[in-house]
């Protein structure tokens, strides 16, 4: 019995030592090759940063288009999906019942399974049937991938929604029905606040999908020089395929080096969405606790 005891510890040991050595040689190599030209130069090129800030005047060298694209796709794709994907995983949990139920997981599961190139020729024919009926002029944009995005990250949102509140122990709920709660009550007193913690874990990783991707983006909007976001319907700069590109044209090694600093950026990036997500959670679980 001890022995099969120590070869489990010795299988999960090795299995966390490999996570924590791949995450940190994939993070040394990318500082490695990204923080010498981490800076103003590879965000703005030789426009002042202010201005370029702003909008005041165009970025040609920098990334920091890109930046910003990829920020607001990330907000735009998380205002789309976590609203439907919060609701169907509430409804899922507390008021399906028998076929719905069956038939609505179903859905989900099938969902989740669809690749992301898929997705995006999806959003492309949407946009290419709207052409040919309701609306001759509508075209590729960040509103279209965001909604593609937001299709594509929806099922993780739902499934952590539904596991997190059928977690939750039944005395919580017996609880607020001994004290007179109504079923809305409990739901949204008792149990979305506790079940808080999973449905932000969803939503970190849904922010993370979001903003690598790129297979759905190359297909719904991005173009590799287009300035800031003018709006809903204007093309857009994404990192992800900012890096795609440079790695597939760099003409000389500064062009290469620009790319490796913008997988630094990107990478960052992730982690500074995670971590607002990660603190909100953090203030939900503290609050729910009494703290506050």
């Amino acid at each position: 019995m001890k022995g099969r005891l120590l070869f489990c510890r010795m299988i999960a040991g090795a299995g966390a030592l490999y996570v924590a050595g791949a995450c940190g040689a994939l993070i040394f190599f990318l500082a490695d090759k990204g923080l010498p030209v981490l800076g103003t130069r590879l965000f703005f090129g030789d426009t002042p940063p202010l201005e370029a800030m702003m909008g005041l005047r165009p970025v040609w060298e920098g990334i920091w288009p890109a930046f910003a694209g990829t920020f607001c796709l990330v907000l735009l794709t998380m205002l789309m999906a976590a609203v439907p994907g919060i609701g169907c995983g509430i409804y899922l949990a507390r008021f399906a019942r028998g076929r719905t139920k069956e038939t609505l997981s179903l859905a989900i599961d099938l969902l989740a399974s669809v690749p992301s190139i898929v997705m995006g020729l999806f959003g492309f024919v949407l946009i290419l049937a709207l052409r040919h009926t309701l609306a001759p002029g509508a075209t590729t944009s960040i509103s279209l991938a965001a909604f593609c995005l937001a299709l594509l990250v929806m099922p993780a949102l739902v499934v952590t929604t539904r596991s997190s509140i059928e977690s939750l122990p039944p005395m919580l709920e017996l609880t607020g029905a001994s004290l007179g709660f109504s079923e809305n009550q409990i739901l949204r007193r008792l149990l979305v606040p506790a079940a808080a913690r999973g449905i932000l874990g969803g939503m970190i990783l849904s922010m993370g999908r979001a903003a690598e991707d790129t297979a759905v983006i190359m297909l719904t909007g991005v173009v590799v020089n287009s300035g800031l976001p003018a709006g809903l319907a204007a093309k857009f700069e994404a990192l992800p395929f900012l890096i795609y590109y440079t790695a597939a044209q760099y003409a000389d090694e500064s062009e290469l080096l620009r790319g490796f600093g913008a997988s630094l950026v990107l990478l960052l990036l992730s982690a500074l969405l995670m971590g607002v997500a990660w603190l909100c959670q953090r203030g939900m679980e503290r609050r729910w606790k009494g703290i506050y």
